[in-house]
């Protein structure tokens, strides 16, 4: 299944103002939260318990890998262990593909697990006296499914992580990579819709995680797949995800993609976390162009027929070499055959500084909307 022939705005997890508290007083704490507005230190001091994830609210949609990330302690890997109901939010709701998981039978809630929501951690925990084969398809067999078949259905899953030759093999003759392509193999064998993966490269040698996340994300692409990645490395999210989810303290700061969280962060702590991150793969033109009309007003009599041609989504990487080629100073940003935006030497350095043009957010959302 490819992402053309799938609704891609359909949402598989809603989140709606989920709460998790810690501790033996968790329903009082709870409700003097929402009573008296208490905060996480109040919470902490009144009644000795710990709040993991505060009022959170987010949507994930269909083949859309959505990453969250956040330093230590944080509450990304409560959040995920709440969207599949091992852990119970002591408020709100978690919908799966609009099924409340609160409301679930136990049998049902296992159902949901088993068809709907795979997941891998980061310590992958295979059998160790089982074959890579046969701890690939233990989902299956989980779900009753005969041998011949789940073996025919994991074979094809170790065929798209690259392991064929290793069917046979036990996990100790494995390296930490390989053994997480067998998790991710044991994920996608029972098919889910969704993936959740928690900081599943994160013990792995700088080459390899690299490796391996940009063959998760062609995988699940290719897939159709949805995926909720946690991660406390920015430059994982960013190589990853659609759009991003930044935590601290229990709470959602800001969510977006790469380049809007960059350009426009939501505060002090969004503008710090991204201070260090290169611009130049990620900012786009759309994002740093002046539009034509006023360039045009700034030069009269400019003649941007001439200027070599460029896209709305071409990166800083990419005008830089343009501009390089041209004996001209601009660029000349098109789309549907008209020049729509002008990108100078001096568009760029705000670009690599990561300051977006002056015009509006909704002028550029709207010519990215009607790009091809």
């Amino acid at each position: 299944m490819t992402t053309a022939h799938i609704d891609t705005n359909e949402v598989l997890i809603d989140c709606q103002a989920v709460w998790k508290i810690f501790g033996p007083r968790a329903p009082a704490a709870m409700q003097a939260v929402v009573e008296q507005g208490l905060s996480k230190t109040q919470v902490l001091q009144d009644y000795s318990c710990v709040v993991g994830v505060s009022d959170v609210s987010l949507q994930v949609r269909r083949a859309e890998i959505f990453c969250i990330m956040g330093l230590s302690g944080s509450g990304k890997s409560t959040l995920i262990r709440l969207l599949n109901k091992l852990i119970t939010p002591s408020a709100g709701k978690v919908l799966v593909k609009g099924k409340d998981l609160s409301s679930l039978t136990p049998a049902q809630l296992r159902d949901v697990r088993a068809r709907n929501i795979g997941m891998v951690f980061q310590s992958v925990a295979l059998l160790p006296n089982r074959t890579v084969l046969e701890n690939t398809a233990f989902g299956l067999e989980v779900q009753g499914v005969g041998k011949a078949e789940r073996y025919k259905v994991a074979e094809r899953a170790l065929a798209k992580v690259g392991l064929t030759d290793w069917a046979s093999r036990y996990p100790s003759e494995l390296s930490g990579g390989m053994q997480q392509r067998v998790g991710l193999a044991r994920a996608i064998t029972a098919d889910p819709e969704v993936i959740l993966m928690d900081e599943p490269f994160s013990a792995l040698d700088p080459l390899i995680r690299r490796q391996l996340q940009d063959e998760f994300r062609q995988l699940t692409k290719e897939l159709g797949k949805s995926a909720v990645f946690i991660t406390h490395d920015l430059d994982e999210a960013i190589r990853i995800g659609d759009r991003i989810a930044i935590m601290k303290d229990g709470v959602i700061i800001q969510v977006g993609t790469a380049e809007e969280i960059v350009l426009n962060p939501a505060d002090d702590y969004v503008a710090e976390f991204v201070a260090g991150i290169s611009r130049l793969h990620l900012v786009k033109a759309h994002s740093v162009m002046t539009p034509v009309e006023s360039y045009r007003a700034a030069n009269p009599g400019c003649d941007t027929s001439r200027l070599l041609k460029t896209t709305l989504n071409a990166d800083i990487n990419e005008l830089i070499g343009l501009t390089m080629k041209s004996e001209r100073d601009a660029l000349a940003v098109v789309d549907a055959g008209a020049v729509v935006g002008i990108i100078t030497p001096r568009d760029l350095l705000r670009g690599v500084q990561g300051i977006p043009n002056e015009f509006t957010e909704h002028s550029r959302s709207a010519l990215v909307e009607t790009s091809p």
